[in-house]
């Protein structure tokens, strides 16, 4: 299952929004598409935004247009990422952004496989892993990194299971994360994010796997949640593990100096198109929060288990 491909000068893409309930396309015909398609979550996911920014300043260039102020549009779509900034940039160096654009592409397939078959190694037979929002092929080109562990766990012959917490606002976890482990035959069960706590606290939980978004000095930023769940396992002595690419690294910077993007209130305000808390209600909302090292067991990349900055 891929996430995105690239096909007649056009870039197609799950829409993500439409996700368990039927499998549609986006189709982005020029870097504006790619940009919509980035700010309103038809794709998300940490490495899969970096290689769509990266194809949007191709279609940019397909197109004749201003390639500068394509970059600069798409780089402004999404401000926590870190991968959208390194894709970006990258393709702007280069001499040929689709020749860029497409290199990137075929490194993440590469790359997620590279990082299962090293978190595979920490997975035992008979191991429960909670994971948190979606790190799996929806969030990558294919495979993915917290849930491409899991990929490659399972086709070493290892049982395991998975339990998805239901990730709020959005639901990534119920949503998607379930949807791709029924899809690959993989035993999953779906909890709500309030009980990822007593699931440690009774031993019924082996393992926490998530991605990334950002890795950086002081620690990691991943989907909003991420921090209670690594404080549940600190306390509870389940090891906690963050897959994701160097790609995701951010070494110039610390964690805590990061934009933390904050999104809508209709996000919160409603859940499956319906109402559920009162008129004039005031709303906070961030996307992402953050896990401090000191949390992190460690972080599984393509070249191995390293620790947090």
């Amino acid at each position: 299952m891929k996430t995105l491909e690239w096909k007649d000068n056009r870039l197609i893409l799950i829409d993500q929004r439409k996700l368990p309930d039927s499998l549609e396309y986006f189709q982005c015909e020029n870097y504006r598409d790619v940009i919509y398609a980035i700010k309103n979550m038809v794709v998300r996911g940490a490495p899969a935004i970096g290689v769509t920014a990266a194809f949007g300043v191709a279609l940019a260039d397909l197109a004749g247009e201003d390639t500068e102020r394509a970059a600069e549009e798409i780089r402004s779509s999404r401000p926590t990422a870190v991968n959208l900034f390194w894709a970006v940039d990258r393709v702007m160096k280069s001499g040929s952004p689709l020749d860029e654009a497409l290199k990137i592409y075929r490194e993440d397939m590469e790359t997620n496989r590279a990082i299962g078959a090293h978190g595979a190694s920490i997975i035992h037979d008979g191991d429960t892993i909670l994971t948190h929002c979606n790190a799996g092929a929806l969030a990558c080109v294919d495979y993915g990194t917290a849930l491409g562990v899991v990929r490659a766990a399972r086709d070493q012959g290892k049982n395991i299971t998975v339990i998805c917490d239901e990730t709020r606002p959005v639901g990534q976890g119920a949503r998607l994360s379930v949807w791709e482990m029924q899809q690959e035959g993989i035993p999953v069960k779906l909890i709500a994010d309030v009980a990822a706590g007593y699931l440690m606290q009774r031993g019924m939980i082996d393992k926490v796997i998530i991605g990334a978004d950002r890795v950086a000095e002081g620690g990691v930023a991943n989907k909003i949640g991420s921090l209670m769940v690594a404080l549940s396992a600190k306390r509870f002595n389940v090891p906690f593990y963050v897959a994701a690419p160097l790609s995701t690294f951010d070494r110039e910077n610390s964690i805590y100096d990061v934009e933390i993007e904050e999104r809508s209130p209709e996000e919160v305000l409603y859940y499956g198109g319906c109402r559920i808390a009162p008129e004039n209600t005031e709303v906070i909302n961030p996307a992402f929060d953050i896990v401090p090292s000191d949390l992190i067991d460690g972080i599984i990349t393509e070249e191995g288990i390293v620790d947090p900055l």
